[in-house]
């Protein structure tokens, strides 16, 4: 757990907790069909951690679960968080899902835009 401080001008990053990848039993996104930065991490006790948004939550918790495929090869549990982003094999699969899916919003976006703006006969 990296606590970031910004003091004028100046920035530090302070460390403030460790764990081990190891230790960890569960990951829970609290609720998979709200965008917000909140999740558990389950050790021993239940951390409440919040990331700097959802898409970093995402990532964080991508880069935990192919660190554990790689590494441990133990069952982790991620619960309350949505497969399609989480999974190598979906079709947003990229090593940077997160402008495939800003892509994929605006592209929707735009095509409303356009509907909205064709007039009615």
């Amino acid at each position: 757990l990296v606590k970031h401080l910004r003091m004028d001008r100046e920035e530090k990053y302070e460390i403030v907790e460790r764990w081990f990848l190891k230790d960890l039993e569960m990951i829970d996104g609290k609720e998979a069909d709200t965008d917000n930065p909140f999740f558990d991490m389950h050790f021993q006790e239940v951390c409440h951690l919040e990331a700097y948004s959802c898409a970093s939550k995402y990532t964080f918790v991508r880069t935990l679960n192919k660190l554990n495929e790689t590494y441990l090869k133990k069952d982790l549990k991620i619960v309350n968080f949505d497969d399609t982003y989480l999974n190598d094999d979906s079709i947003w699969s990229s090593n940077n899902r997160d402008c495939l899916v800003l892509m994929r919003i605006c592209f929707y976006a735009s095509n409303l835009l356009c509907l909205s703006l064709c007039p009615l006969s």
